[in-house]
Order: C-alpha cells, then sequence, then structure tokens
C-alpha cells in the first residue's frame, strides 16, 4: 500500500496473482484475531486481497490498487479504494483498525498511524516484522542487500511506539508449514525460494533482489552444504523470524 494516489500503486505491477500465494495462515490468523480482542467493527488498511479478515465482524476494507480488490473472496467486506494517510472515515468510526504487512509501502507513515488510531474507537492492531530482530539464514548468508533493504522500510518498534504511544508486542513464531507465502514463511523450506512464483509475491523480492535471486542458495542445496548447515531446522516445527503483533489502544 502507498500513502498517496498520485500515482499507480505499486501492487497494481506486482500484486496480479497475489492471492495464490498469499494465503492467510491458521496460527497468524489466530494472533491477530486475540488482538482484536470483542472488537466488532474493524476497518482493515492496506488490505490487499483481504487476508486475515475475521469472518464473524463487520469488516471494511481500504486498499489503493483495484489489482488486488478484484482478489477479494466471495462474500469479504466492501472496499474503498483509499490510502492510509487519508482514510475516508470519521473519528472513532470502528472499534479497531488492523493493518497487516503493510506499512512498509506507506510513503506517510506517521500520518497513516495516526489515522489508523484516529478512525479506531478501542484500539490499532498491526501485524510487522521488527526490522531489529535476529534476522534468519536467506538473509545472512544469501541476500545480505535485502536485509538492509528491508531494516530501512519496516518501522521500529521505537517509530510505532513514538507515532502511537504504549504499545503491547507480541512474537509471533511462523510455522513450518505457513500457509502465506511472505519473506520469512519458507525459513524451514528454502527450496521455495528458488520458485520465481514465490518470489513474485514478496514485495522485497520484486523490488530490492539482485538480478539472479538466490543463485548461491541454489548452488548450496544442490551440493548439499545449505543441509549441512542448516537441516537442524527441519526437525523444528516454528521459529521466531521477527514477526510481531503491535497493538494499541485507540482514540476512544
Amino acid at each position: 500500500m502507498t500513502g498517496t494516489m498520485t500515482t499507480e500503486p505499486k501492487y497494481e505491477r506486482i500484486g496480479v496473482r497475489y492471492a495464490e500465494q498469499r494465503r492467510a495462515d491458521a496460527q497468524v490468523a489466530a494472533a491477530i484475531l486475540q488482538a482484536l480482542g470483542p472488537c466488532e467493527r474493524v476497518l482493515n488498511v492496506g488490505a490487499g486481497a483481504g487476508s486475515y479478515e475475521p469472518t464473524d465482524r463487520v469488516v471494511v476494507a481500504v486498499e489503493p490498487a483495484l489489482t488486488m480488490i478484484r482478489q477479494r473472496p466471495p462474500g469479504a467486506g466492501p472496499a474503498v479504494r483509499a490510502t492510509a494517510d487519508a482514510l475516508p472515515f470519521a473519528d472513532g468510526s470502528f472499534d479497531a483498525a488492523m493493518a497487516v504487512l503493510t506499512m512498509q509501502h506507506w510513503t506517510r507513515r506517521e500520518r497513516g498511524l495516526q489515522e489508523l488510531q484516529r478512525v479506531a474507537r478501542d484500539r490499532v492492531v498491526i501485524f510487522t516484522w521488527d526490522p531489529d530482530s535476529e534476522p534468519y539464514w536467506l538473509v545472512t548468508d544469501y541476500l545480505p542487500e535485502l536485509l538492509a533493504y528491508d531494516r530501512a522500510r519496516f518501522p521500529s518498534l521505537g517509530e510505532l511506539r513514538a507515532a502511537l504511544g504504549p504499545v503491547d508486542v507480541i512474537p509471533v513464531p511462523i510455522t513450518h508449514d505457513c500457509t502465506d507465502g511472505f519473506m520469512g514463511a519458507h525459513w524451514r523450506r528454502p527450496e521455495a525460494y528458488l520458485d520465481e512464483r514465490v518470489r513474485a509475491s514478496i514485495s522485497t523480492f520484486v523490488e530490492g533482489t539482485a538480478p539472479v535471486p538466490c543463485a548461491r542458495l541454489a548452488v548450496d542445496l544442490a551440493n548439499g552444504d545449505w543441509e549441512r548447515k542448516y537441516g537442524a531446522l527441519r526437525a523444528l516445527d516454528s521459529l521466531d523470524v521477527g514477526y510481531r503483533i503491535v497493538s494499541a489502544r485507540g482514540s476512544g
């Protein structure tokens, strides 16, 4: 999601088959639902194709890219074409505002966070990646340039506190069979990063990758070096790769 609609939203270009690879993961969905608590009216900002929208609440989506809106499932709540920094709703229109892996695309992030808090009476719930978290093997060993790229564009927890006030931060370990194809989802499935379709649904790869993505990883998988170094990960059910639920009080 971008913070302005004066230019074409980036997901008009890179989100054509987004819903195929970015399916809501049950564990992440449960964490988001728990953070939303009893809130009945929910605004999903930077909604994409509608992943993680609770089905037992009244949900309105905000998304600037028509390509993404067209991939919303039948029966999903209404979608408004707008941006985070100019939400077309009155103060306190919703019980909660949620944002899932979207803030790294906002061009006016502080304003967008203020807007989330303005329209939410009870709470703001954000699922994001902490740029100060311990990096994992993909970016430390193979693509350090992507680690630097994401650390520069994701908000720190300090930035979120400065914009939202006191926040609760809950780590969300990612299961080995995570169904959502975000960057850290395949920590136990290294072969997935060699799949062009997987990379095409991850904005970091699309926007910040080297010309020949994961070439060294392909070599190390073929010769067994990756397995010798990281094979122990195959025995783990989940891993903390930096994803967090951040919640703050709303405007009420």
